[in-house]
């Protein structure tokens, strides 16, 4: 069971007290209102890449399928 944690907790060499720190760091330079508002934008840009990922296989098909008439 305590192996499990540790694996959560060590997800690339990050411990407890460093994520904590690290949390607490973004908390004094963004402050607690603006920090909902850049994960909403990240989130949304995740969401474009994806969307993006996801099309281009489709327009390359159809650029291929244009090429060879």
């Amino acid at each position: 069971m305590f192996y499990g944690r540790t694996i959560l907790l060590g997800v690339m060499g990050i411990g407890g007290q460093e994520l904590l720190l690290i949390v607490f760091a973004c908390l004094l330079l963004f402050g607690g209102k603006k920090i909902p508002e850049l994960m909403r934008g990240l989130g949304r840009g995740v969401r474009e890449f994806k969307q993006g990922q996801e099309e281009a296989p489709q327009s390359e098909a159809v650029d291929h399928q244009s090429t060879e008439q």
